[in-house]
């Protein structure tokens, strides 16, 4: 059993898997489970058992929510799979722990991504289906199978290693990693728990500060409509000092109310409370719902960060003031699990490396970062970008895919306030053809402002590092190798206002719609790339080589230097923070070992003499 504290989210230890909409009990169901590769006899197992009634062994273990591709899954097979199956046991007792009778009546199996299509069975019975392997998705387990001493969960899921139309970010789609991509995640990579819910259960509690209005507004989502006369009672403390109460009416499944923060209105107090990379403050809540007699129907904790950000006079701001964005590009891949984090400590160190470094921000690339990296990004304090694992082409399929599950993304983050930027697409992957077809261009700038409808606070990035259409930061990739060819790129304001008109670096089009991104804080995404790993076991390659841990620190600190002369740019990205397979162009290697003293990194990240 798992137990959450209420009202502890701005110092929980980081396990619980949805960390901004925390009930006490929960069972994890991470650990051993049966396994199989592939679809045993397409229609079953030998015998004609199929793998969902439960009733045959299942041949291989497997240590959930490690993918079969890693060595901490205990079965380490890198091939390509199309399918893959899972069974556990489930007892009384794990329903029980889960709440099942004193938290709620309804017990949900809740999985935090399953890569890429998944369908879970309970005792033979289809409970549901969900695409898209980024995304967290739950279902009821039915009273008559939850009540019983214990039932069988079986997951089926499919992901196609050859399927270029599904969101894949760096996976690879031949047998082996190349280039800039890596082995494939496949099935479940995060985690898997029970938690017993009420009937009328809050789904969502969405948070939005408006730090100028000194006003907080909270969304909530039911499960269900709920009977005439329910609320929401709502509690917003710090360092256990009420800061906010409020009751509101819910009349549907979904309402929003605007909370006032009164001590926010003193001008001269106010940033006290605000969070920032260098005081992340956050703030207690905790949401109620009750029924018109009063009664307790459900009750969640969460947290929230007062913070804004935007753009301004060629600068990002962060609680509308200039803010330099020094950050590192953040693949969040280990070599012995894979996409999936070793345990919830290694989230933790990982956010505490990129500090101890001197960045104040990571880009997190071509994946969408379990929930419990973003809290420990929230409550250290490191601003994040939100960025999407791209299909590769451009189809129908594809298009349909990536709506689809880019919309979940962004509702399921929106809340942190460490994300401070979107990032729907990246160096034209799914639209390579963005330059000259009209209909990526199309799809680009849909996905703009589709982000902005969804969520309007944040800065959005059509197409991070060239051929961008509607943006709100321009943004560039740029590898070039010396300090005396990158500095005079960025060196002058007549350099940065002649960008959105050029060609890049890379032989692209910085912007196809030059009057879209005129003005626009310009930044310089992706830099970097150099390589020394003289202890690698396997071929390596980088945009540049160091042949000594001196040329190393020379080569980096021209390259640091070249962008830090050019006083007119918002922000930087170095490639990158961990060597990951052969791509080891990392400040650190892929254990997580600096190749030269933090003290000696952090004083060329911070640019420091």
């Amino acid at each position: 059993m798992r137990e959450t504290s209420t009202m502890s989210t701005t110092e929980a230890d980081g396990t619980y898997p949805r960390p901004q909409l925390v009930r006490p009990r929960w069972r994890d169901l991470c650990g051993e489970w049966e396994f199989a590769l592939g679809d045993p006899d397409a229609a079953g197992l030998p015998g004609g058992t199929s793998p969902s009634s439960g009733r045959k062994p299942l041949p291989l273990r497997i240590r959930v929510p490690y993918p079969p591709e890693s060595e901490l899954s205990g079965v380490g097979d890198t091939r390509p799979h199309d399918v893959v199956w899972y069974r556990r046991t489930v007892t009384r007792a794990d329903a029980l722990a889960a709440g099942l009778g004193t938290q709620g009546e309804v017990l949900m199996v809740r999985f935090g991504a399953v890569d890429h299509d998944a369908q879970v069975w309970a005792d033979g019975m289809l409970l549901g289906t969900h695409e898209g392997g980024q995304t967290p998705f739950a279902f009821e387990i039915p009273p008559e199978i939850a009540g019983r001493e214990e039932f069988t969960l079986v997951v089926r899921a499919q992901d196609d290693p050859r399927d270029v139309t599904q969101p894949r970010g760096k996976q690879d789609w031949r047998d082996e990693p190349h280039s800039i991509w890596y082995h494939r995640t496949t099935g479940i990579w995060q985690p898997v728990w029970l938690e017993a819910v009420p009937r009328t259960a809050l789904v969502r509690c969405d948070w939005t500060s408006d730090v100028p209005r000194a006003t907080v507004e909270l969304e909530v989502r039911l499960s269900r409509r709920p009977a005439p006369g329910t609320r929401v009672d709502v509690t917003i403390t710090h360092d256990g000092e009420p800061l906010a109460q409020q009751s509101f009416d819910v009349d549907d499944g979904e309402v929003a109310s605007t909370i006032r923060l009164h001590r926010q209105t003193n001008g001269q107090a106010y940033e006290e409370l605000l969070w920032t990379p260098e005081q992340p403050t956050l703030l207690g809540a905790e949401v109620v719902v009750s029924d018109a007699g009063g009664a307790v129907v459900d009750r969640v904790s969460s947290y929230l960060g007062l913070r804004s950000v935007g753009e301004a006079g060629g600068r990002f701001l962060l609680n509308d003031r200039p803010y330099y964005v020094r950050s590192v590009l953040e693949q969040g891949y280990w070599p012995q699990s894979h996409l999936a984090a070793p345990d919830t400590q290694a989230l933790r160190e990982e956010v505490q490396l990129i500090k101890d470094l001197g960045f104040n921000a990571a880009r997190v690339h071509q994946k969408v970062e379990d929930p419990r990296f973003l809290y420990w990004a929230d409550r250290l304090g490191l601003l994040v970008w939100g960025e999407f694992a791209a299909p590769f082409a451009f189809s129908r399929r594809a298009i349909e895919r990536t709506v689809r599950e880019w919309v979940d993304v962004v509702a399921r983050d929106r809340s942190h306030p460490s994300v401070v930027t979107w990032v729907p697409v990246n160096e034209s992957w799914g639209v390579q053809q963005v330059a000259h077809d009209p209909a990526q261009q199309h799809l680009t700038r849909a996905m703009y402002h589709l982000t902005k409808a969804i969520d309007p606070t944040r800065p959005v990035i059509s197409n991070d590092g060239w051929e961008h259409t509607r943006s709100d930061l321009l943004t560039v990739h740029d590898y070039t190798t010396t300090r005396a060819e990158l500095e005079p790129r960025y060196a002058t304001p007549e350099a940065l206002a002649a960008l959105p008109a050029s060609i890049g670096p890379a032989g692209r089009r910085v912007a196809l719609l030059p009057a879209e991104v005129a003005d626009k804080p310009v930044m310089v995404t992706e830099f970097g790339g150099v390589t020394w790993a003289p202890d690698s076991a396997i071929d390596t390659w980088g945009y540049a080589v160091a042949d000594s841990a001196e040329d190393f620190e020379r080569r980096i600190r021209d390259l640091f230097g070249a962008l830090y002369a050019a006083r007119g740019l918002a922000g930087i990205c170095y490639t990158q923070l961990t060597d990951t397979l052969q791509e080891a162009n990392g400040l650190v290697d892929a254990g997580r070992k600096p190749k030269l003293p933090v003290a000696v990194l952090r004083s060329i990240v911070r640019g420091e003499s």
